[in-house]
């Protein structure tokens, strides 16, 4: 099975809830370059929450823009700026995706350029495939290319810049762009860092960390979730707590724990944490459910005898 719009769904308690955002609104509706479906933890009374996950199905190439950091965004009056991760899903042959500029401009070529259009060209296009992972920090011009499937990752600031949108009609915020944005090449993509054998760091930077767990068939692992944490089925399936997990759903929790019973074709999830580094104990190996299950069947016999099991055991990851 492969992500379209249609496998993505809502996910209810009692590990966290995740409402899906409107496919229509004014600035994204199907008839858009951009679907997009923003996840949202939906509590009566709970705080702000400081990262936002997305997903986002392009099929024209999207504007060119910048979001700002959080000095600038404060001296705007909001809380903190947008920094964001992109984790490609799925891609067409030939997709791009930009992010910084091929060299240093001043603000006078920057002007120029965002006027007349011509900053497309200036941009650092990259080929983009499934599984590679892009970092956006606030300040940085970038652009999303036609034929993705992107999980992003971003703190939780909407504010965005545009600078050039390919002759679409919307507004657009060139004097507030050339404020805020780093007129330099950036580096952007991430290569995967293994912290154990299930463990991959994707990214970490100082708003968040981006994890992928790749969950071996028939295995039972316990989710420790000390910070706010976000979650997406990317391939297999399982169950987290009670609830079913199949690909394109998504969890929320935060100083939390879930039992994930893998599925017989494995399960991988990516793990978003509001933390600047992976988290020592967030994964552990449930021992005891199998060497029970082995122990029952090693030792069957008639109807109403116990069998106890072995001690429970697993190392923290």
């Amino acid at each position: 099975m492969t992500f379209d719009r249609a496998s993505v769904r809502t996910t209810l308690k009692p590990w966290g809830r995740l409402d899906l955002g409107p496919w229509a609104s004014e600035e994204n509706h199907q008839d858009s370059p951009v679907g997009e479906i923003s996840f949202a933890y939906d509590e009566a009374g709970e705080r702000d929450r400081l990262l936002l996950l997305k997903l986002l199905f392009t099929r024209e190439t999207l504007s060119i823009q910048v979001h700002p950091d959080d000095a600038a965004a404060r001296s705007m009056g909001m809380e903190s700026g947008k920094s964001e991760a992109w984790y490609v899903l799925a891609a067409e042959d030939g997709a791009q995706v930009a992010v910084g500029l091929k060299r240093p401009l001043t603000q006078l070529e920057f002007r120029k350029a965002a006027i007349d259009g011509s900053i497309e060209g200036l941009l650092d296009w990259q080929a983009a495939a499934a599984g590679d992972v892009f970092y956006v920090p606030a300040g940085t011009v970038h652009a999303i290319g036609a034929g993705l499937v992107i999980a992003e990752i971003q703190q939780r600031n909407e504010t965005t810049f545009r600078i050039w949108d390919h002759g679409r009609s919307r507004e657009l915020h060139i004097e507030q762009a050339i404020a805020v944005a780093r007129l330099e090449p950036a580096s952007s993509r991430k290569l995967p860092r293994h912290i154990t054998v299930e463990r991959s760091e994707l990214m970490s930077c100082p708003f968040f960390t981006l994890e992928r767990l790749n969950l071996p068939a028939d295995t039972v692992w316990e989710l420790i979730a000390s910070r706010e944490s976000w979650a997406l089925v990317v391939a297999g399936d399982g169950t987290i707590g009670t609830l079913t997990a199949t690909i394109g759903e998504g969890f929320f929790a935060e100083a939390d724990r879930a039992d994930i019973r893998v599925g017989p074709d494995g399960i991988v999830l990516l793990i978003a944490t509001a933390a600047s580094a992976p988290a020592i104990g967030l994964l552990r190996e449930v021992i005891k459910d199998r060497l029970q299950s082995d122990f029952a069947d090693a030792n069957s016999g008639p109807a109403g005898v116990d069998v106890t099991p072995s001690s429970p055991s697993g190392a923290s990851l």
